[in-house]
């Protein structure tokens, strides 16, 4: 028997070296595309955080990009001597207690929509889509009239109350709750759990991911929202962060021909925001991969 060992052939065959290259080649091109695109994408960002430490002269040259000496005294006078902090307050205040009333409308109207047994569920699900297709500006007129009516305009409260329902968050919740096993729920209602105790204690853990997505969502909206705030509140101690940047521009004295602390504005106010998103990150990437794989 003959016990010698035979050479391995290389497995680095000319069509496996081929391959490979091919695989790095493209593996470039998109990490190259990838740095472009975001580059692009926070270009504008950089632009304006970094104006915002310039002098005016500096900020009108565009052959300069970083300034010669920073002017941090342009944030502190946007941090203590502007009605910025308070715009933003207010714009922090509105949207928290906003998106808090839609989660739990937006939740307890999906579960209902697929774990409860009613006449009329699927047209009432339906009827409610159809409110989605209304252009919002539509809605104005009539929401107007309303709060007018109720004397809630000019109000934190009519700020809140016109927008205490998200059809968007109906629709993102009802068909998260759609994929769960019904076991969970047919478990817990042999247990004697309510629907409340249910929807919070069962189906809530299990799609916090989108619950979470929903809420970073819903909360830039009603944080960046300008037409509507603009239309029902005069008073500037009301004033959210788009009509306070607005004020900056046409209202605000130096305020508004200041281009530095017009950048400085628009940095400070995007800062929660990136907070917010910061710490969610995580989960709303998570949801949206799950999300991505709900059938409609």
């Amino acid at each position: 028997m003959d016990l010698s060992v035979k050479p391995v052939k290389s497995l680095n065959t000319p069509v496996k070296r081929s391959a490979q290259l091919t695989a790095l080649f493209y593996t470039v091109l998109k990490m190259i595309l990838l740095c472009a695109l975001g580059i692009f994408t926070a270009f504008p960002f950089m632009w304006m955080a970094v104006s915002a430490l310039k002098t005016k002269p500096e900020l009108m040259d565009v052959s300069l990009f970083l300034p010669r000496s920073p002017q941090w005294n342009n944030l502190y006078e946007v941090l203590f001597r502007s009605p910025l902090p308070r715009y933003i307050f207010n714009s922090l205040f509105v949207s928290a207690v906003t998106v808090a009333y839609q989660v739990v409308s937006g939740a307890m109207f999906a579960y209902a929509a697929v774990f409860m047994r009613f006449k009329g569920k699927k047209a009432l699900f339906a009827v409610t889509l159809g409110c989605y297709m209304v252009p919002g500006a539509a809605t104005y007129i009539p929401c107007y009239i309303i709060l007018s009516k109720m004397g809630l305009l000019d109000t934190y409260t009519g700020l809140i109350v016109s927008n205490l329902v998200s059809i968007f968050g109906i629709f993102l919740l009802r068909q998260a709750f759609a994929q769960l096993p019904r076991e969970f729920t047919e478990a817990a209602a042999l247990d004697r759990a309510g629907h409340w105790r249910t929807l919070w204690r069962v189906v809530f853990p299990m799609t916090r991911p989108t619950f979470l997505s929903f809420i970073l969502i819903s909360f830039i909206g009603c944080y960046n929202n300008y037409m509507w705030p603009a239309l029902i509140t005069n008073r500037p101690e009301l004033s959210l962060v788009s009509q306070g940047l607005r004020r900056f521009f046409i209202e605000g004295g130096a305020y508004g021909t200041n281009w530095p602390l017009v950048m400085a504005g628009s940095a400070l106010i995007i800062v929660p925001l990136l907070v917010l998103f910061a710490v969610l990150q995580k989960h709303f990437i998570a949801g949206l991969s799950a999300d991505a794989g709900i059938k409609g």
